[in-house]
């Protein structure tokens, strides 16, 4: 199976109370956030959202990760 790009995106962000992975929609509006309890389990969790993007359409993804539907 062919990856593909659902349009979301994933990053992670440092700050003085931890560790945070964040979901991007494809119009560029923060959907989701996550605390994680260091940098490992952030990578390692962002790590399965990329992978996410690139097998899940959309729809799929936004209903597993329990996302608003786009407006």
């Amino acid at each position: 199976m062919a990856a593909m790009d659902n349009g979301y995106r994933v990053g992670m962000e440092e700050s003085a109370s931890g560790w945070t992975v964040h979901i991007v929609a494809p119009d560029g509006h923060g959907v989701f956030q996550r605390a994680c309890a260091d940098e490992v389990e952030a990578r390692t969790f962002a790590s399965t959202v990329r992978q996410h993007i690139g097998w899940l359409s959309p729809e799929k993804f936004r209903q597993y990760y329990r996302l608003p539907e786009p407006a």
